[in-house]
C-alpha cells in the first residue's frame, strides 16, 4: 500500500514541476518582444536603416533569440507583394512593425490598426496620409523622416558646376515621397535660377533609359531619395560618367557607388533614432502622442573618384568641409 502511495506521490510531483516548466517558459515567451520590418526594397540605405534599428534596440538590451524576434519582410520593389505582407502583419501577433519607406509604410497602415508602428526613411508622413499631424500623428503610427534637404542639394550642385543651368531629375511619380522633393526642387530652382527637366520612370528597368533621354538636354543630374532610381544608381552613374554630367543625390550611399556628391541624410542614424523611439512604446508610451521625429544632422559626401569620372574639380575648401570624401 504505501510503495502504491510513494509512487502517486512521486507522479503527482513530477505532474506539478512539468506543469511548472510549461508555465516558465510562457513567461518567457510572452517576454520576448516580436518585431514585423517591412521594406520596399533593397538598396544600400534602407538596409542600413534596419541594421541601425536593430543595432539600437541591441545596445537598449534588445537582443535578438534573447528577447525580441525578427520577422523581416522584403517586397521587391512591387506594392502587391508589400500589401501581402501588410495583411499578413495584421494577422500576426506582433508588438510592433517598422515599415522602411514610403510605399510599404503606406501598405502596412492600410492593412494594420492596432498594432504600434514605426515608419522610417519616409519624406513626408502627412502628405503620405500616414498621420494627421508631424506633432501629434494620432493614431497607431510614428516615427522618423528622412525628409532633406533638397535646396542645399542643388546648392552644392550650383558651387561645384556654376556653369550647370539645365538640371535633369530622375523620379518614380509614383512615389509620394519623390513628388514631394520634385516640387521642392522645383520650387528651389527658380530661385537659384535653375531649369529642372524632368524624367519619370515606374520601375528600375526604366532607369537607364530616362537617364539615357536627358543626354544633351541637361547639364547635370539630380536624383532625390528615389527608392525606385536610386535600387539602380549605377544605370545613372554609368549615364554621367559617359557625358560629364555632374551627378548629385539625395543621399550618402549613391555616393559611395560613383555619384559625385550630397548632403543628405545619414540612414544608420536615422534607423538608431527610430528604435529609441521604439523602446519608449515598449515603456508605454502612446505613437498617437509621439511627434515625428528628424536627424538634426546631415553630411556633405563628397566621391573625388567620380569627380575625376565626370571632369569636375572640387575646391580644396569644400572638401576639408566634407565628412566623408571617398577617394
Amino acid at each position: 500500500m504505501f510503495r502504491k502511495f510513494s509512487g502517486l506521490l512521486i507522479m503527482v510531483l513530477l505532474l506539478v514541476l512539468l506543469v511548472a516548466c510549461s508555465n516558465e517558459k510562457t513567461v518567457e515567451s510572452n517576454n520576448i518582444k516580436k518585431i514585423g520590418i517591412i521594406q520596399i526594397v533593397e538598396h544600400p540605405a534602407l538596409d542600413d536603416a534596419r541594421e541601425g534599428f536593430i543595432k539600437e534596440l541591441e545596445k537598449a538590451g534588445y537582443k535578438d533569440g534573447e528577447n525580441v524576434s525578427y520577422d523581416y519582410q522584403n517586397a521587391q520593389g512591387d506594392m502587391s507583394t508589400a500589401q501581402t505582407i501588410a495583411r499578413q502583419f495584421a494577422y500576426d501577433d506582433l508588438d510592433l512593425i517598422l515599415a522602411i519607406a514610403t510605399p510599404t509604410a503606406q501598405a502596412v497602415a492600410n492593412s494594420v490598426k492596432d498594432t504600434p508602428i514605426l515608419i522610417t526613411a519616409v519624406t513626408d508622413p502627412k502628405s503620405a496620409g500616414l498621420v494627421e499631424s508631424l506633432k501629434k500623428p494620432g493614431s497607431n503610427i510614428t516615427g522618423t523622416s528622412d525628409l532633406t534637404p533638397v535646396r542645399e542639394q542643388l546648392e552644392l550642385l550650383a558651387e561645384i558646376a556654376p556653369k550647370a543651368k539645365k538640371i535633369g531629375i530622375i523620379y518614380n511619380a509614383g512615389e509620394t515621397n519623390s513628388v514631394v522633393q520634385a516640387e521642392l526642387a522645383e520650387s528651389a530652382a527658380k530661385e537659384l535660377g535653375l531649369e529642372l527637366i524632368p524624367a519619370t520612370v515606374s520601375s528600375s528597368n526604366e532607369v537607364y533609359q530616362s537617364a539615357q533621354s536627358l543626354v544633351g538636354r541637361v547639364d547635370a543630374i539630380y536624383v532625390p531619395t528615389d527608392n525606385t532610381v536610386v535600387s539602380a544608381i549605377q544605370s545613372v552613374v554609368k549615364v554621367a560618367n559617359e557625358n560629364n554630367l555632374p551627378l548629385i543625390t539625395g543621399e550618402d550611399k549613391p555616393v559611395e557607388k560613383g555619384a559625385l556628391a550630397t548632403i543628405g541624410v545619414n540612414y544608420y542614424r536615422l534607423g538608431r533614432q527610430t528604435a529609441k523611439m521604439a523602446v519608449e512604446i515598449f515603456n508605454g508610451a502612446d505613437p498617437a502622442e509621439m511627434s515625428i521625429e528628424y536627424l538634426k544632422d546631415t553630411d556633405l559626401v563628397i566621391n573625388l573618384n567620380a569627380a575625376k569620372e565626370m571632369h569636375v574639380e572640387i575646391s580644396e575648401d569644400l572638401i576639408e568641409k566634407a565628412k566623408k570624401v571617398i577617394k
